[in-house]
């Protein structure tokens, strides 16, 4: 029998500024679309089990939406403008950046099979270039059928078909009113405050198991040691300065506050995490290991790399990959990721039909099955719970009902957990000697280090940390936690991401903003005054166009 294990990252990162308004929007749109769906594929098929994967800074969020929607007090530009009883009264600037903000989805599965949101989508363009007179010309009751629509598109296929109000509204399809606006943004808000408890139930049932990742989803290896970025290439370019300021404290303190944090919303410590983008080295899972995490898991690349080194025979692929590894002397298990089933779901199924590429799937678990040696072979899927679902049609209601459904049948193919698996397999992990450092991506970490521009961004964070150092045990208690939540914040591997010209350029420039918005309020929290070149954008080129909706990270 294999066994399969699903894990659903969730992860959004901390989009609000040093203010607390939100720049972004898209924890919240996730929310009522994608954590929603999920939940509620999950419980339709309530024996297949797997693995759903929370990152804190998205839990976090989740909580003040909650509480956004729950007060009436809203910090979020677009969801108040679902309820602006006066969208006409918008100044040219604002009314820009709502039209322009509706209008970033996916077109093919979210815009186009809406005539009548594709009609407002034909409306701008033809207007777009007359300037202030185009903008002017746009009614407020454009702008309110458009908000509605991008919100009613953003809504989950469950949640469609759980509420007809929101279908009759997509049919009818013109002349919103605010009390129907209103009906929108309060099942927003159902939706929001009812997912940790969703997931907290299914956790509590067997179902699902609840893992974390270290709090603002930073890359432990680079706290812990810059050169780790080296270790896949040798000639990386590194920040200036030498290591990041005392970072294996900082690397603890993300890990102790992702437990505490997991704790409060979902009554367990985790048994184990997906480290932040499947970033591992050795002295990480060591720290892990210290931590008392059980397991965690990393990408294809890193174990690839890992027995290389150790003068292991790869051609067999089914030999290598469907075993847990342990290494030596750690206590942590290491499960890593099958990035080709991973990725077919990720990138390539989205233009299937659902049925043939669940068939396709379940031939692939059963040739790898057939190859597999051992007793007790395992594979592990993992990836995005989020990002691959509006390329599909209908959000991949097809697909993973249709998946669930056909594993929870099969005989052969076992769908189980990391932690289940451990404990009725304790002697499966075999010993890893060596550990490569690397990430899901590529194997390595030059998503987050060697442009210019990241590694400007942590040389300006390392001297943030130093200022932090020198000064926070003089601030009063408030005062310093205010402090500790702004440096994690700063330590996420987010910004990270997105700095340098491989991006949209519109995204970088609200990374880019946002990141050194928090960094001036670091300073300003430590009583000092903030260096001058926060005030200059970190990143000076113009970053990639973008055509066509927005670009998102793809994986895991």
């Amino acid at each position: 029998m294999l066994n399969l294990i699903f894990c659903w990252h969730f992860h959004q990162p901390d989009y609000r500024d040093a203010d607390g308004r939100y720049q972004l929007p898209w924890t919240y749109l996730h929310a009522i679309k994608d954590y929603a769906d999920m939940a509620a594929h999950l419980e339709a098929a309530p024996d297949l089990r797997c693995v759903v994967n929370f990152v804190p800074t998205l839990v976090e969020q989740l909580d003040d939406y909650a509480a956004q929607f729950a007060s009436g007090e809203i910090r979020d530009p677009l969801l108040a403008a679902l309820i602006d009883p006066d969208l006409a009264g918008l100044d040219m600037e604002a009314r820009r950046h709502l039209i322009e903000q509706c209008f970033k989805l996916n077109h093919p599965t979210m815009l186009e099979p809406f005539p009548a949101f594709l009609c407002l989508r034909v409306l701008w363009k033809a207007v777009e270039e007359s300037g202030e007179v185009g903008l002017a010309y746009l009614s407020g009751e454009y702008l309110a059928d458009l908000v509605t629509w991008y919100h009613l598109a953003w809504t989950g296929e469950t949640v469609r078909r759980a509420h007809p109000e929101l279908l009759a509204l997509m049919t009818r399809g013109t002349g919103f009113t605010l009390a129907e606006r209103r009906v929108v943004f309060d099942l927003c808000g159902d939706i929001v405050a009812s997912l940790i408890p969703r997931y907290r139930y299914l956790a509590e049932r067997g179902q699902v198991e609840l893992s974390s990742t270290p709090h603002s989803h930073p890359i432990l290896p680079l706290l812990l040691d810059f050169a780790a970025a080296r270790d896949a290439d040798a000639g990386l370019a590194l920040p200036t300065a030498a290591s990041y300021p005392d970072g294996a404290a900082r690397a603890v303190e993300h890990v102790h506050a992702a437990v505490a944090s997991h704790k409060r919303h979902f009554g367990r410590a985790p048994a184990g995490f997906w480290p932040a983008e499947g970033g591992v080295s050795e002295a990480a899972v060591h720290l892990l290991s210290a931590s008392g995490v059980q397991w965690a898991a990393s990408g294809e690349g890193v174990l690839r790399r890992s027995l290389e080194r150790s003068g292991r025979s790869l051609e067999h692929k089914p030999a290598w990959i469907t075993s847990p590894y342990r290494l030596t002397g750690s206590r942590t298990t290491l499960f890593f990721r099958d990035d080709h089933l991973s990725d077919l779901i990720g990138f390539e199924y989205k233009g299937w039909f659902g049925a043939d590429a669940v068939r396709h799937l379940l031939h692939c678990l059963e040739e790898m099955r057939r190859q597999a040696p051992g007793p007790d072979p395992v594979v592990s899927i993992i990836l995005d719970g989020e990002n691959a679902w509006e390329y599909y049609p209908y959000n991949g209601f097809y697909f993973l009902s249709g998946l669930f459904a056909e594993l929870s049948r099969q005989s052969s193919i076992r769908a189980t957990t990391f932690s289940e698996y451990l404990e009725l397999h304790p002697d499966a992990p075999r010993e890893l000697p060596h550990l490569a450092a690397g990430s899901w991506v590529y194997g390595d970490f030059s998503t987050w280090m060697g442009d210019p521009a990241k590694n400007r961004a942590w040389d300006w964070l390392c001297a943030a940390k130093l200022a932090y150092d020198a000064t926070v045990e003089m601030l009063p208690e408030d005062e310093a936690g205010s402090a500790e939540d702004l440096l994690k914040s700063c330590e996420s591997s987010d910004w990270f991401w997105w700095f340098g010209d491989a991006n949209p350029a519109e995204a970088v420039a609200s990374f880019d903003r946002v990141y050194r918005q928090k960094l001036k309020r670091l300073y300003q929290t430590l009583r000092i005054p903030a260096p001058a070149y926060l005030d200059t954008p970190l990143c000076r080129g113009g970053g990639a166009s973008e055509a066509g909706g927005v670009m998102r990270r793809g994986g895991a």
